[in-house]
């Protein structure tokens, strides 16, 4: 891979330079300025947040969001996420119950917390695959932010990568192939948090979890009480990250117990370890990858996606991933692991 003048090219099997996605550095100014000027011009540009990286849209123009679904190949029933920069902005487009949300909004908010709430007639359908529900979060990224706040307008986003496969918490992790079908990269380092936000819906009389993620549930038991889950595989998704395949390596992951023999390769064959501490005996894999050498459960889930990208360019026959407690990040972690090794 080249770099030109801020842009990047990559030559075709037919030997023709293609131009790629501009790749510009968050933290400037005038990289914000430009992105947002993309934004309000119909184009896509992708940005970092605390999560993820995220391939943004105007949310109000139908047309551009249309461009996200088609660039990820992602399907119409599978609704996005709308990033606000601030609370007012948040009640334009969802009609969010009182107490309990502005509760969660002051604790939460800038953060990996997304509401789920009826939405407003400013949402058009294609953004919430024709639900009367909207996912509304605050993300905890100032160059997210600068770029709401500098484009106007909210922006529809789902994570930066193939639909269903492993998200980008860096900028090298966009691939050349969408990188070829946006118009801007903004480069702001590696996400903090790792894996995506947890999604909440406020629709009914028990809030649920819809996703897993940033925010851990006991934490949010501490200020809701009861919880009900509806996290499970989903034809017909009330959220992202419902569908029971999803952020998928290429290369086939099981998940397997500390200590469980299935994990050990076979003569010739070449098998990664993905694992929460060091393993006891790391030469016999061709590669391994430790998420935390000491157990913390925030770091592995901010090292997860990088790993399994690394993971998923040494080309193995297989990726062993050892079962994480399920408590605190832990649980967000399972359940993209579950997913990534449904088949």
């Amino acid at each position: 891979m080249a770099y030109c003048c801020g842009r990047r090219t990559a030559r075709s099997e037919a030997g023709i330079t293609l131009k790629t996605a501009k790749l510009l550095k968050a933290s400037d100014p005038a990289a914000i300025a430009e992105a947002a000027r993309i934004i309000r011009d119909g184009g896509l540009v992708v940005f970092p947040t605390e999560t993820v990286y995220g391939l943004g849209a105007d949310a109000c123009n139908p047309l551009a969001v249309a461009r996200i679904f088609e660039v990820k190949q992602r399907p119409r029933l599978d609704p996005l996420i709308v990033h606000v920069a601030d609370v007012e902005s948040a009640r334009l487009y969802g009609l969010f119950p009182e107490g309990v949300a502005a509760e969660l909004m002051r604790r939460f908010w800038p953060g990996p917390l997304t509401l789920v709430v009826p939405k407003s007639e400013r949402i058009p359908p294609i953004v919430t695959a024709g639900l009367p529900t909207v996912a509304i979060r605050m993300p905890a990224h100032e160059a997210a932010l600068a770029l709401i706040r500098a484009a106007g307008c909210a922006l529809a986003a789902p994570s930066a990568n193939s639909f269903g496969r492993v998200s980008p918490t860096e900028a090298s992790h966009i691939s050349d192939h969408l990188a070829k079908k946006i118009d801007l990269i903004l480069d702001g380092g590696r996400c903090a948090v790792g894996v995506e936000s947890t999604v909440l819906a406020l629709t009914g009389g028990t809030p649920r979890i819809l996703r897993a993620g940033g925010i851990p549930p006991e934490t949010l038991r501490e200020l809701l009480g009861p919880i009900e889950w509806s996290t499970g595989g989903q034809d017909r998704p009330q959220s992202p990250g419902q569908l029971t395949r999803h952020y998928a390596t290429n290369t086939p992951l099981e998940i397997l117990k500390e200590g469980d023999r299935r994990a050990d390769p076979h003569p010739g064959e070449r098998v990664g370890l993905l694992t929460l501490t060091s393993p006891r005996h790391p030469e016999q894999y061709a590669a391994v990858e430790v998420l935390s050498e000491t157990g913390d459960l925030r770091v592995a889930a901010a090292n997860l996606f990088a790993a399994l990208h690394r993971l998923d360019r040494q080309q193995l026959d297989r990726i062993a991933a050892h079962a994480l407690p399920e408590h605190g990040l832990g649980i967000a972690i399972m359940d993209r692991l579950r997913r990534c090794a449904a088949r």
